[in-house]
């Protein structure tokens, strides 16, 4: 079935690639995707998501897009990062599955058939891809798997291969329910864990980089291991913060309340209590831990308001030929 003939409905595969400085790449990119899809024979559509790059890669995506109508193209005004061009890429697509992508040719596109059919044969709501066989170099290669192998086991009981393959195919709704920002493209398999949804890993070919830099230095796992703390805060009590601000606050009122309790009783002796620096210890511990546990309670108000708002993005540029009047 050729596209032309499946785009009445919507396409069976969504492919969101979020692309930032690749000019040189997209063309052979664009073809390699759609030879692999010719190959698979399903309809399909591809989302380009420009996070505000400064070269000519929206040139070359709006001209792209001119001459094939299933190339949508989204662009920010400006560097969003890799999260919002995933999320921005998630909420438009229409396809029953996506398929994301580097744009760097290192992800090859006909690892998507075996991928969908490892979902199909799993049950599983995302496969992940896992570049057994990295082309990277040794330092990046090493730091990946310190991230991924220990430090991620260490905080969550359990690890990935390689969390952090940008070749990942899910189930449409999964994907439209990742709720991402800042670094948390890097965690999404450990998101969706927690989530209850099923996802598993498969080997995939990975290609050397051909054009360009790369965009993830191996030192950059140096700023991953806070953010790697924030998830682990996000992940456990991100509906509950309460849990996490009431227990360290309740623990701080409990020991200022310890110390008054017990200066009381030396007043009742007619002790003096006035210049002890337990007095004013005790008074910050209480009320620390009072505004901890406030803290707590309008960290929970927050996470109601806020939860299922949909995000919107600071557009330039839509070429975007399924959208209505």
């Amino acid at each position: 079935m050729s596209h032309s003939e499946a785009s009445a409905g919507p396409p069976a595969f969504s492919i969101v690639i979020p692309v930032y400085n690749e000019e040189e790449s997209l063309e052979e990119l664009l073809a390699s995707i759609e030879t692999a899809m010719k190959a698979l024979g399903r309809s399909y559509e591809i989302v380009f998501v420009d996070d505000g790059s400064i070269d000519g890669t929206l040139d070359t995506l709006k001209r792209l897009s001119q001459i094939r109508r299933h190339v949508r193209v989204f662009s920010f005004r400006r560097n969003l990062g890799k999260s919002q061009a995933l999320l921005c890429g998630f909420q438009m697509a229409a396809g029953d599955y996506v398929l994301t992508l580097d744009a760097d040719l290192q992800d090859d596109p006909n690892n998507l058939r075996p991928m969908f059919d490892h979902l199909t044969s799993q049950r599983a709501d995302i496969v992940s891809g896992w570049r057994k066989e990295r082309r990277d170099n040794a330092l990046k290669v090493a730091s990946s798997r310190l991230f991924n192998r220990v430090m991620v086991r260490l905080l969550f009981g359990f690890s990935f291969e390689d969390m952090n393959s940008g070749l990942k195919l899910y189930k449409a709704d999964v994907a439209r329910e990742l709720r991402l920002y800042g670094g948390m493209h890097r965690f999404i398999p450990l998101i969706a864990s927690e989530m209850g949804y099923r996802v598993v890993e498969f080997a995939v070919k990975h290609n050397e980089r051909k054009y360009g830099s790369s965009k993830y230095p191996p030192a950059k796992i140096l700023t991953e291991v806070p953010d790697l703390l924030t998830m682990f805060f996000l992940i456990k009590y991100t509906t509950k913060p309460l849990h996490f601000f009431g227990r360290i606050g309740s623990a701080l009122f409990a020991v200022g309340f310890a110390c008054l309790a017990y200066l009381t009783i030396l007043w009742t002796q007619s002790i003096p209590i006035g210049t002890r620096p337990l007095l004013t210890f005790g008074v910050l511990l209480v009320l620390i831990g009072g505004q901890t546990v406030f803290t707590g309670l309008l960290a929970d108000l927050i996470v109601n308001v806020n939860q299922n708002k949909r995000q919107e993005f600071p557009l330039r540029h839509v070429s975007d030929r399924t959208a209505g009047p």
